[in-house]
């Protein structure tokens, strides 16, 4: 499921014109009780207004009775200077009027966030 959702999202990036090359590259952050978080590496991207956008790949935790519930992908806005998110793409469909976001105390997006605003650009 998780590649077809790949697969999705990479097909809407290219009929955007947006060039996202090079392998993914899944970077986790700790775990919490929520369930996993990864980044991908080679997504963050830069924009005119001094936004970071980076893929990432959420799986929840099992629910109580054990159930495994589907992960998403997102594609991320980030305002590293203020802390704030807000999901451009969730499993490859835009959110056009997405809101900005205060991590607060949601330990995967504040390491997310914290990652990937730290992370080095590669040219």
């Amino acid at each position: 499921m998780i590649r077809r959702l790949l697969v999705l999202l990479v097909a809407l990036f290219c009929c955007a014109g947006i060039s996202w090359a090079g392998p993914v590259e899944w970077i986790e952050v700790p775990a919490t009780d929520a369930g996993q978080q990864w980044w991908d590496r080679g997504s963050i991207r830069d924009n005119k207004k001094g936004l970071r956008t980076v893929l990432s790949r959420f799986t929840p935790a099992p629910s109580e009775d054990g159930e495994q519930r589907p992960g998403e992908l997102y594609v991320m806005e980030l305002d590293c200077g203020q802390s704030l998110y807000r999901d451009k793409q969730v499993n490859g469909i835009p959110r056009f009027r997405s809101t900005w976001q205060a991590a607060e105390n949601d330990g995967l997006i504040v390491s997310v966030i914290d990652a990937v605003c730290n992370e080095p650009l590669v040219s």
